[in-house]
């Protein structure tokens, strides 16, 4: 069973930066899609980033050109690195893993991290 921990969030003015950092519980990168998520208070959780196995990189048009999701497979670890942050980037951010196969397909989830960006 996989199991991931986002770190990283925080408390940060509008144009400044934060790195998340997504640890997984072993080698998935070669099994696994990664993305990262946020859902912020009565809204839907969106998807923010992904990254496949392969290394393509998708990514909300909200976020284009600020948000780069990584990651560093030695290590075990996705990041979001998150620059000219503003108010509307205020929420949980969560990281995912996703699997497909022929017989079957899901998803893993972390507990989430607050971002928090003031005005």
């Amino acid at each position: 069973q996989v199991q991931l921990k986002e770190s990283g969030g925080g408390l940060v003015q509008a144009g400044g930066s934060l790195r998340l950092s997504c640890a997984a519980s072993g080698s998935i990168f070669r099994l696994f899609d990664m993305g990262w998520y946020r859902q912020a208070p009565g809204k839907q959780r969106e998807l923010v980033a992904t990254l496949t196995i392969g290394g393509s990189e998708n990514y909300a048009d909200s976020v284009k050109g600020r948000f780069t999701i990584s990651r560093d497979s030695a290590k075990n670890t996705v990041y979001l690195q998150m620059n000219s942050l503003k108010p509307e980037d205020t929420a949980v951010y969560f990281c995912n893993a996703h699997f497909s196969s022929w017989t079957s397909s899901g998803d893993y989830w972390g507990q989430g991290t607050q971002v928090t960006v003031s005005s």
